[in-house]
């Protein structure tokens, strides 16, 4: 018997902070970049406007409470937030995780996934490569930052309702195969998981096309995490890559592929094995934060991901109950055009999609 375990990836951005402020403009959160997307070719579905939820402010509770309520009727487990330690205890867009620790609501599973990455100013201008402007780099200070990282999260791996895989705490890593001194991190947080009463971490690490994966395993992960939802660009024919270049360069034609072809490659063969965790993305349009240098995907209709979810519980029939899990890119990357919440197109249709997916394999 199969029951999917789907945690779904929340970015915890949508509320106006300092930095923000300071690099953007005043107010600046992703409703700027979304609301000012525009059509970049015929038929291109921009912009992309939120129904149910309007243009949130995740400080706001009761929004946080319809999220998860939202999730549910999907089938969601769980929320895997993305948490922003930079080294040296600086910190970014922690406010609403923090806030669902401290205030015990939504009741509502959740997890983390560090998204240990440095921060840019992407210029996305090809006569300027390597030009981008750091904003906030990301560091790495060893075993004395690795235990205070671990306390500032501690009320969160105390409470009921942090994610267990066979017992160990679900958490994931980003940038697994950059972290260098991931090994020396793994071990510093399972001897203060046992020093805290915890039973342990399940460590999850993000990988394309699994070709880490032995690699990963022996530093210390349990599982890694198959990123394949943009797969298709890589594989892409080169006659095909080269056209779509030149409708970039010359006609400021943004990289596109229909949905339902791109949905082909986003499982890899290796998600059947145990230590594989498959990855479904339900759309994918990243031109309101890189315009015409972004990629699309075109009609994503909800009856296709309907199916790429099908395919994905087809791979779990083999594998232990508690780790037949599907991470599930994204809940709210709307930036990206990448999310399962309500919208003026579909209204409720991927949620719908997931669930209807679900009940057919349990």
């Amino acid at each position: 018997m199969i029951r999917p375990r789907i945690f779904a990836y929340y970015l915890p951005q949508y509320h106006p902070f300092p930095e923000n402020d300071e690099w953007w403009g005043k107010g600046f959160t992703e409703w700027t970049n979304v609301a000012r997307a525009r059509k970049l070719f015929p038929g291109h579905k921009q912009p992309h406007i939120p129904a149910d939820l309007g243009f949130y402010d995740l400080r706001i509770p009761e929004i946080r409470n319809q999220q998860a309520e939202l999730a549910r009727q999907a089938g969601i487990e769980a929320f895997c937030y993305y948490e922003y330690w930079f080294g040296n205890g600086k910190q970014l867009m922690q406010r609403p995780f923090e806030d669902v620790v401290a205030s015990g609501r939504p009741n509502f599973p959740f997890c983390l996934c560090w998204a240990n990455h440095s921060w840019y100013k992407k210029l996305w201008d090809p006569k300027q490569p390597g030009k981008d402007i750091l904003l906030m780099e990301q560091t790495y200070n060893g075993e004395k930052e690795y235990t205070e990282h671990f306390k500032h999260l501690l009320p969160a791996f105390k409470d009921k309702r942090y994610v267990r895989v066979d017992g160990k705490l679900f958490y994931a890593i980003y940038d697994a195969i950059g972290f260098k001194d991931v090994e020396t991190f793994i071990k510093t947080w399972r001897k203060l998981a046992q020093e805290n009463g915890l039973t342990d971490f399940y460590f999850v690490a993000t990988d394309y096309n699994s070709e880490h994966k032995d690699s990963l395993l022996a530093k210390g992960f349990d599982a890694i995490n198959n990123v394949d939802y943009i797969n298709i660009y890589h594989v892409a024919p080169k006659w095909q890559k080269a056209l779509k270049t030149i409708g970039r360069k010359y006609f400021g034609i943004p990289m596109i592929y229909k949905y339902k072809d791109a949905i082909r490659y986003m499982l890899h063969p290796s998600c059947k094995e145990r230590e594989v965790i498959p990855v479904i993305a339900p759309n994918w349009d990243h031109t309101p934060r890189s315009g015409r240098r972004g990629l699309v995907f075109t009609d994503c209709h909800p009856k296709y991901f309907k199916q790429l979810a099908l395919n994905a519980f087809s791979m779990l029939k083999d594998k232990p109950s508690e780790e037949q899990i599907v991470m599930l890119k994204s809940w709210n990357e709307w930036g990206e055009g990448n999310y399962m919440e309500p919208d003026l197109e579909y209204g409720h249709g991927y949620i719908n999609a997931l669930a209807e997916a679900i009940k057919e394999v349990i």
